[in-house]
């Protein structure tokens, strides 16, 4: 069977959700090998192998930290060369995504971004994906070269399926634009303690009908009640009310979540571009003709300060 080359989102050897459904997608059409690199590379073998993984590529240098993507490039570039993979798969990260770009450019491949389901073809995989703000779903496959293939967060569910993972080390030689960019400074994000947005199975939202930064706290108190990570439309993050980082839409993140809970935003087709192959979609908004009840499954007509709240505590009770 052909080996698929799965390259792998990880902090310091632990290893993101999105990197195992990736691996989930990969045994679809071959058989998975993961790619890992920088510090902590080699303490990803073990998870990788529990989610299917029959081979672990590592490669730790300095470059992967003190520099930006072109190094990754060279490393996955080698990686096709070494094993010659019916295709090579990469979140959907901003990252992920210009990594894989560079490396479709590289090798002289075609490459298919967010991507929400993958299936084996017999010209090799078909990667389906949600286009025109999620008004079309078209599927799709690479004719030229090696598919270089980004997927979505929450696409598929991770499923563990053991296998006796060999880890080599990964033969790099970095090129002349790999030190091109050097990372002078970090500064870590501040933590919530909420899942990240992108990454979240549940995401409760807020727009414009929560009126005012200070009311966000209701969102956020839902988003805690059942261990969400919390969103804004656009009109909200313009109007000051809460973080760019956390819009949802067209000029924001797009997520793919199993719940997600709009309160008070209308339902622009800008916003609904970013969330609408959400699993479940449940609105709550005042206005009975708002837009969003065109795409829910489930529709609340009422005040969110009402509503919200409620469901709040209700959800609260259950859980004590």
């Amino acid at each position: 069977m052909a080996e698929v080359l799965v390259y792998v989102d990880h902090v310091d050897g632990a290893v993101r959700k999105p990197t195992l459904e990736l691996l989930t997608l990969a045994r679809r059409v071959g058989e998975p090998v993961a790619v890992a690199l920088g510090a902590g590379a080699a303490d990803t073998a073990a998870v990788l192998g529990e989610h299917g993984a029959v081979k672990v590529l590592t490669h730790d240098a300095s470059e992967y930290a003190d520099y930006l993507v072109v190094p990754k490039v060279d490393a996955l570039q080698a990686a096709v060369a070494e094993i010659s993979p019916a295709a090579v798969l990469v979140p959907s990260s901003a990252e992920g995504k210009e990594i894989a770009a560079r490396l479709a450019l590289r090798i002289g491949s075609g490459i298919i971004t967010d991507a929400v389901d993958l299936e084996a073809g017999d010209s090799g995989p078909v990667a389906t994906q949600s286009v025109f703000a999620a008004s079309f779903t078209t599927k799709s496959r690479v004719s030229k070269g090696t598919p270089v293939i980004t997927v979505k967060p929450n696409s598929a569910a991770v499923e563990a399926a053991p296998a006796d993972a060999a880890v080599s080390e990964l033969s790099v030689t970095f090129s002349a634009q790999a030190t091109g960019t050097k990372v002078t400074g970090r500064t870590p994000r501040e933590s919530t303690g909420r899942p990240e947005l992108t990454e979240a199975a549940i995401v409760v939202s807020g727009g414009r009908g929560v009126n005012g930064s200070e009311n966000f706290a209701i969102i956020e108190a839902l988003a805690d009640s059942l261990g969400a990570a919390v969103g804004a439309s656009r009109a909200a993050v313009d109007a000051g009310w809460y973080p760019h980082t956390n819009q949802v839409g067209q000029t924001g993140k797009s997520v793919s979540p199993q719940l997600y809970i709009a309160n008070g935003i209308s339902g622009a087709i800008q916003h609904r571009a970013g969330m609408q192959t959400s699993k479940t979609i449940v609105a709550v908004n005042k206005d009975a003709e708002a837009p969003i009840f065109d795409l829910v499954d489930y529709g609340v007509v009422g005040d969110l300060f009402d509503v919200v709240p409620a469901l709040t505590e209700e959800i609260n009770t259950r859980k004590g």
